[in-house]
């Protein structure tokens, strides 16, 4: 039997390891796992009753709207007849695309129809004025998850590209393409992919956000593309020309972007849309061809089995839904109660940081004082959104279109939505996540930390179990996402969420050396074979060491304080059992720990982590007072 004091991880969930079984059509299971589980399940029922017309919201159109479209999606039969006939037409008008030129002149067309377009721009915050949404000029995207699957001697790069060749030829194998067709459109997709990969951003590269900012003025940045004509594309598609543009790939517009968009590479480009064409709608055809287009997906995260067909409609009708059934599913399951508790632990929370900054010896007063500021300025959203997106009025289903028709209206009302925001105020109040998300997050550009209702539950919190397990519980997630205002990247931003340097030299520095020896704990540790990067993981990772810090000084206001209770919690919420391969690239593209380290890296840091359970030297979870590092 495994001793806490030596693997504390494994002691408080390899009981729970040994009988979690994880679904065939899932990666992983665990605290978060299981809490999104029975609300899927929950979600399941409630929706195939409303489409067998039984206990169907009243008086909510949009929810019956999501019904119309559910229906369709279900109506597996229609589909199976269709087969790919929907997609031909789209196919069709990529294959007769003549030249570059042709393509470029139809781009804004194609961009507000939601047709394939290789166009990497979008809206945005600015950086350094988040009250406003700009331009962002991206850069498009790999085959491989990172890339450093590229790099010489990557032992799954060459083996994932070979699975991801043999998904996509059994998928273009159901559509009218000749088998020289398949192989001609495949050949040119991974040169290209190959190109790529030397000048796009790593997803450690990317993780640092205040290096992504570089403005461009406009009639300089359309001189790095000088044969696409983004003025003309630009004034379709905004009504008029920007004026600048922010650059996060500046790596790939600077040295790569004139011959990616340009006639000599038009027969890649040209192969690029076919295969979008073909693959864009896949989850509205036939359950066979659904099942193809999630091969490679699932060979990533060692999936063996896809989602049902009835599991697999439900998400595909959510999603442009998703926040009004939220909000069912908060009518029906989420308290008063609890609404109210949480938003109290948010409030001492935020209290208890104040307190231990001005208690902090390492920054100057200035410094403290700017911080403090920031920390009144966060906002918390509790539960669910107080009004929905204003785009969810305008999806109506019409019964007399088709599956596909009424998909791509509904894609096209959220692009036009979505371009409609440039130069236009940041909307504060619009939620990024449903309330029946089992997740939270913190927004730097907002100032901003979000808890949907899903997460406010056991093991995250009850108002059954001790104050102290729902510290390290829910106490430590609402504090690891206030602490994201001071991580890595949120120390960049001020407290209106804007790009802005509030620090002296000497702290940041200070600052600096400290997160330095997060990411020394973190690196090179295994996770199931792979290496995790101390660097990709070390915002997510300062964010849980000042949540555990502020969370347990919460807790030990309680007079029942238990730092039992409170620690073991905390390794619970993060017990996750997963399959390898899954694991394996999450170490490459996930900011995130694996569970079992948040829990065995960062609780040694604390000395009540040693009282409380008597940890010794010669234990495995003992740490060195020298070696512990606390930064708030």
């Amino acid at each position: 039997m495994v001793r806490l004091q030596d693997d504390f991880y494994q002691a408080v969930n390899g009981a729970w390891a040994e009988t979690a079984v994880i679904p065939d059509d899932k990666p992983a299971t665990g605290g978060f796992v299981e809490l999104h589980n029975e609300i899927e399940e929950l979600m399941l029922e409630t929706t195939e009753n409303w489409l067998a017309g039984k206990d169907l919201p009243k008086d909510n159109p949009i929810l019956e709207n999501f019904v119309k479209y559910h229906r369709l999606i279900s109506d597996f039969e229609t589909r199976e007849q269709l087969g790919v006939t929907p997609v031909l037409p789209l196919i069709k008008e990529m294959q007769e695309l003549t030249s570059f030129a042709d393509f470029t002149s139809k781009i804004a067309e194609y961009e507000l129809a939601g047709k394939p377009n290789l166009f990497p721009f979008g809206v945005a915050p600015d950086f350094m004025d988040a009250t406003t949404n700009v331009l962002w000029a991206e850069a498009p995207s790999l085959i491989l998850p990172d890339v450093t699957y590229y790099e010489e001697g990557h032992e799954k790069g060459q083996e994932l590209l070979t699975v991801w060749r043999q998904a996509a030829t059994d998928l273009l194998s159901q559509f009218p393409f000749s088998q020289e067709e398949i192989a001609k459109i495949l050949d040119q997709l991974i040169a290209l992919d190959a190109k790529l990969a030397n000048y796009v951003l790593s997803n450690e590269e990317s993780s640092e956000y205040a290096k992504l900012y570089h403005p461009y003025d406009w009639a300089d940045f359309t001189k790095l593309v000088p044969e696409l004509p983004l003025d003309e594309i630009f004034s379709k598609i905004l009504g008029q020309l920007p004026d600048r543009v922010i650059v996060p790939e500046e790596r790939f517009w600077l040295a790569f972007a004139k011959d990616y968009f340009s006639e000599e590479n038009w027969p890649a480009l040209q192969a690029s849309l076919i295969y979008s064409a073909a693959t864009q709608w896949t989850s509205y055809l036939t359950d066979d061809i659904r099942v193809l287009a999630g091969a490679y997906r699932r060979a990533l995260s060692g999936t063996p089995e896809a989602m049902n067909p009835q599991k697999a409609a439900y998400y595909l009708a959510e999603g442009p839904y998703s926040q009004a059934l939220g909000l069912w599913y908060v009518d029906k399951k989420f308290s008063k109660e609890a609404k109210a508790d949480v938003e109290a632990k948010v409030a001492t929370m935020i209290e208890v940081y104040k307190e231990r900054l001005a208690k902090n010896d390492w920054l100057a007063r200035e410094t403290i004082e700017q911080a403090i500021v920031k920390l009144n300025g966060i906002t918390a959203h509790i539960g669910y959104p107080e009004k929905l997106p204003e785009t969810y009025a305008q999806k109506m289903i019409d019964d007399n279109q088709s599956l596909l028709e009424n998909a791509q209206k509904l894609a096209q009302i959220s692009i036009q939505h979505s371009w409609s925001k440039w130069n236009q105020p940041v909307d504060r109040d619009i939620w990024h996540m449903s309330a029946h998300v089992v997740n939270a997050y913190y927004s730097p550009q907002q100032n901003q930390i979000v808890f949907p209702a899903a997460i406010l539950q056991a093991p995250f919190y009850s108002l059954n179990q001790s104050s102290s397990a729902n510290y390290g519980g829910i106490g430590a997630v609402i504090a690891h996402e206030i602490s994201h205002a001071f991580d890595t990247n949120g120390a960049s931003f001020d407290e209106h969420g804007s790009l802005r340097n509030w620090w002296t030299d000497e702290d940041y520095q200070a600052f600096t050396q400290r997160t330095d020896q997060v990411v020394a704990q973190f690196d090179g540790l295994d996770s199931y074979g792979a290496k995790v990067n101390g660097k990709l993981t070390v915002s997510e990772n300062v964010a849980d060491l000042g949540g555990l810090a502020a969370s347990l000084e919460a807790a030990k206001q309680d007079k029942d304080f238990s730092a039992v209770d409170y620690f073991t919690n905390f390794a619970k919420i993060w017990r996750l059992k997963a399959r390898p391969e899954f694991m394996q690239m999450l170490a490459s593209v996930d900011v995130h720990a694996p569970g079992h380290l948040r829990t065995n890296v960062q609780l040694p840091n604390f000395a009540d982590f040693h009282q409380a359970f008597d940890i010794k030297e010669t234990d495995g979870m003992w740490r060195a007072e020298k070696d512990r590092v606390i930064i708030w």
